[in-house]
């Protein structure tokens, strides 16, 4: 794991309205905004895994739809994933249509298509070429959306947050030193959205070797920002 800096910094002096009492000196404030981020691998990954089927007939192409989910879901199981990880997220039935390419005579039906697809979360991430393998095998013809992520979020953030304060603290003690003042107390901490969300992955069903598909997910980055403002002397 590793921790990266980022460099862009708002920085602001402000002269704040009058105290309580009107002959006060204004507050002098120095407000400084922080970044960080922390790389880390991710853990686990999800993906939607479907069955297009095409027959001349709704029927028939619904029966061999259903013939072919049933049969990921069976490979699903043999492969323990939990049945709270696998929902359905798309289901269609739609007519496929013949264009006249001369214009004579309107579209006709010559078809009908169905696909399927359930949503599979696939939180051990060394199994993830062995699923993708299995299902393919096992009558898979669509695949898409292959997103990585992590088990536990929160935690890298937390540690990217702890680096974007450390990075604005060190930036607000060199520009207080720069220009000759002290720090003071401070006045207000506000954390702006934060995190890089993870790049999803298409990628369409193919015929695959014996061996598990190869799976290369890198390092992905979470990403926080910190605005801390501080009473200058």
């Amino acid at each position: 794991m590793r921790h990266a800096l980022a460099l862009a910094a708002i920085i602001a002096l402000v002269c704040a309205g009058p105290a309580a009492g009107a002959d006060d000196p204004p507050q002098r404030t120095l407000q400084l905004t922080g970044k960080g981020e922390v790389f880390a691998p991710p853990d686990m990954a999800t993906i939607d895994i479907g069955v297009v089927s095409e027959a001349d007939s709704a029927r028939a192409a619904l029966d061999a739809n259903t013939q072919a989910m049933s049969q990921i879901m069976d490979v699903l199981e043999r492969l323990e994933i939990a049945g709270k990880d696998i929902r359905t997220s798309g289901f269609s039935v739609q007519p496929r249509y013949h264009h006249d390419p001369r214009q004579i005579a309107g579209p006709r039906v010559v078809g009908y298509q169905v696909n399927n697809t359930v949503h599979v979360t696939v939180r051990r991430l060394d199994g993830l070429g062995r699923v993708l393998d299995q299902v393919v095998s096992g009558g898979s013809n669509t695949i898409q959306r292959l997103e990585f992520s992590f088990s536990e979020p929160e935690r890298l953030m937390d540690e990217a947050r702890a680096v974007a304060s450390a990075d604005a603290k060190r930036k607000a003690e060199l520009f207080a030193a720069s220009l000759g003042v002290k720090l003071g107390r401070i006045v207000s901490v506000v954390e702006a959205d934060g995190g890089r969300p993870p790049m999803p992955a298409m990628m369409r069903a193919q015929s695959f070797e014996a061996a598990d598909v190869p799976i290369a997910a890198g390092e992905q980055a979470v990403a926080a920002s910190v605005s801390v403002t501080w009473e200058i002397e």
